[in-house]
């Protein structure tokens, strides 16, 4: 059949026929992004530093929350903690794969998940399951003032394999990260148990000193050797489109995430550059 004579339909798109690994169509690729939720903010609640502390200080957390969210829309990530930890032991020593590991943390981190929700239940917030989240995050956020969600980002046995080690790069401060990213939201506070970001661990070295803002490309250039975040959050900035900073504050003194939302800086914030 002559090409005069053909008469199938064809789709006319940008990259129809063109290879998608060819770095000049990647470039031209590049157009503005839609913010799905402009006005949300996404929080890390830390597992081991926030909720395997106890009522002492999980509660005053709670109650900060509770506070936020008679004025903002949140978006509240949790991990696994002290749980995660003992599983990724056992596992490493049965010689599992790093795609099982980050699979076996995804369950820790949703019994989390539930625990904080529990809590917030009487201000109207709500646990949602992995499986419905990215679905249904705009249809929740839009008809309750905050949900909940498991911050291990689905990968599971198609996580990426670490350059060192087995231990997944891809935790809940990365899964709490490309959630903030892909939907466009406000802010991202990652809630710990220090300060901010110091260039020794502050829990070994008296004489650490905190640093109040950095960026992303400096802090991997000076190599700190202990991180209170996922270190994959380093390349993550440096290739976000929508996000281009986040703050780490000290759960311990709640009153400091209320701050972080409020675009106060209280802790040390990480941008991009």
């Amino acid at each position: 059949m002559s090409a005069h004579t053909d008469r199938r339909h064809h789709v006319q798109s940008l990259l129809m026929r063109e290879s998608l690994v060819d770095k000049a169509v990647m470039t031209s690729t590049e157009t503005p992004v839609v913010r799905m939720l402009p006005e949300a903010h996404v929080v890390k609640i830390g597992g081991r530093s926030i909720l395997d502390a106890g009522r002492s200080v999980v509660y005053p957390v709670v109650e900060t929350l509770a506070r936020i969210l008679a004025t903002k829309k949140l978006i509240l990530g949790v991990g696994g903690g002290v749980r995660t930890r003992h599983v990724f032991s056992i596992a490493l020593d049965l010689g599992l794969p790093t795609g099982v590991l980050a699979q076996l943390s995804a369950a820790d981190a949703n019994g989390n998940a539930h625990i904080l929700g529990t809590l917030l239940a009487p201000h109207g917030v709500v646990a949602i399951p992995p499986e419905m989240f990215g679905h249904l995050l705009p249809l929740f956020i839009h008809a309750a003032p905050g949900v909940i969600f498991n911050g291990v980002p689905p990968y599971s046995l198609w996580e990426h394999p670490p350059g060192v080690g087995r231990i997944p790069p891809h935790r809940t401060d990365a899964g709490c990260f490309l959630l903030a990213e892909c939907f466009g939201c406000k802010s991202l506070v990652l809630v710990k148990d220090v300060e901010g970001v110091y260039d020794k661990d502050p829990k070994g070295h008296l004489g650490a000193s905190l640093i109040r803002a950095i960026s992303a490309t400096e802090l991997e250039r000076r190599a700190v050797p202990s991180l209170p975040f996922d270190r994959v959050l380093l390349r993550l900035l440096g290739t976000a489109r929508l996000l281009k900073q986040f703050q780490v504050v000290n759960g311990h003194k709640p009153e400091l995430i209320e701050a972080a939302v409020n675009g106060e800086h209280v802790g040390t914030i990480v941008f991009a550059g």
